[in-house]
């Protein structure tokens, strides 16, 4: 796998905007000080870049640094032995999908690229010292890994008992909920590289039967899903359609922009 690599220390100037993404998100749940943004944006990070189908953290690995994505879209996967996968969660900018790792010594499943993905790894010993210094943004860490649980437990719930329709509204609203917050959504229309393949290992559902709910909400006019753009065309029905709501996401706090 080639990768292309750049080291951005605490004496760099100008913080690339994408850094900013993981302040917003952190501001959207938690109150964030001036002092722990500075903090954020000055942690130490390389960045890597991915191709689609490439995987940015693997099973079996015993990683020393976490992975904040920056640009692109990423996913959590497990293979069965037979080769067959389930997608466990979708990842986007602003998100460290990989956080356990402070805590967890081996990975017990994957993170891919579902799309060209660039990457910012910091090391576990900054993102330790950093809480040791800011215990405000160490309880802000924390609850983000208590909604990624919470979004965890909805994904469940969405596979054990909502049926096809309400299965992938019901990821559109989550994924227009998430995407907003961390500025990615003007105008409720987002970019999402799944294919309807994707899609189905997330649901389980099947690629006919995701094909054929998606075609239904475009002829109830609900939304428009071309060349991995997602755009929704009345946002109140579709929650109604995915019995949404929210809650789980516990986006209390308004992010500052």
């Amino acid at each position: 796998m080639q990768q292309h690599t750049r080291q951005h220390g605490p004496s760099y100037g100008d913080r690339p905007p994408e850094r900013h993404r993981l302040v917003r998100k952190l501001q959207g749940i938690a109150d964030v000080t001036s002092e722990e943004r500075q903090a954020l944006l000055d942690l130490p990070m390389t960045v890597r870049s991915y191709a689609r189908g490439e995987d940015l953290v693997r099973e079996g690995d015993v990683p020393n640094e976490c992975c904040l994505i920056l640009e692109g879209f990423t996913f959590r996967y497990k293979l069965l032995p037979d080769g067959r996968r389930q997608i466990m969660a979708f990842h986007t900018p602003g998100d460290i999908p990989d956080l356990q790792s402070l805590h967890i010594g081996v990975m017990d499943h994957s993170i891919g690229a579902m799309m060209p993905t660039q990457a910012a790894f910091i090391p576990h010993k900054s993102m330790r010292d950093l809480t040791h210094a800011y215990p405000g943004l160490l309880h802000a860490f924390w609850r983000d890994t208590l909604i990624d649980g919470a979004i965890s437990r909805e994904w469940l719930i969405g596979v054990g008992r909502r049926d096809a329709h309400e299965r992938i509204a019901h990821l559109i609203c989550e994924m227009l909920r998430r995407l907003k917050a961390v500025d990615l959504a003007p105008n409720d229309t987002f970019k999402i590289p799944a294919t309807q393949a994707d899609v189905a290992d997330a649901l389980g559902l099947s690629n006919v039967h995701v094909n054929r709910v998606l075609q239904d909400f475009r002829r109830e006019g609900l939304i428009t899903w071309t060349n991995y753009t997602v755009s929704i065309l009345d946002w109140e029905r579709l929650q109604k359609r995915a019995l949404f709501d929210a809650t789980y996401l516990h986006q209390a706090h308004e992010a500052a922009a």
